[in-house]
């Protein structure tokens, strides 16, 4: 199957569940829909300090370097062996905005879904700051 038909296939849980997952309340998440959020922060109460990984490149290329597909598979990794893991990936959308590669919500299996949504541009974040 291709990314976009995987992406498509796959079965979505609510938003308020996934946020849960990692500790978060409804008060402390601004849903768009009911598979997508922003984090309201800075969050209130008692968090766990976390570790912060940071994927990066400075060698670009016309098709990306897969550091999207890198923190998804890592994150993945990391849920799979009992973390709490959050991913932040930095305006995943504008690489098929430029005609240039694809949209960096990774590839196959290891993917930010919906990836339709994400490469429409998200959440409107974007063109608010381009207007």
């Amino acid at each position: 199957m291709s990314d976009i038909e995987i992406s498509q296939k796959t079965p979505l849980e609510p938003i308020e569940k996934i946020a849960a997952k990692v500790g978060l309340t409804p008060d402390q998440i601004e849903p768009y829909g009911h598979t997508k959020a922003k984090i309201n922060l800075p969050l209130a109460g008692d968090h766990q300090t976390g570790k912060l990984v940071l994927v990066t490149s400075i060698n670009p290329t016309p098709a990306g370097e897969g550091k999207s597909t890198v923190v998804v598979g890592l994150g993945d990794a990391m849920n799979r062996a009992g973390h709490k893991t959050v991913l932040a990936l930095r305006e995943p959308s504008m690489g098929p905005v430029m005609g240039l590669k694809g949209g960096a919500t990774g590839g196959g299996y290891a993917q930010v879904v919906p990836m339709e949504d994400i490469n429409l541009h998200f959440t409107g974040d974007f063109h608010a700051l381009t207007e």
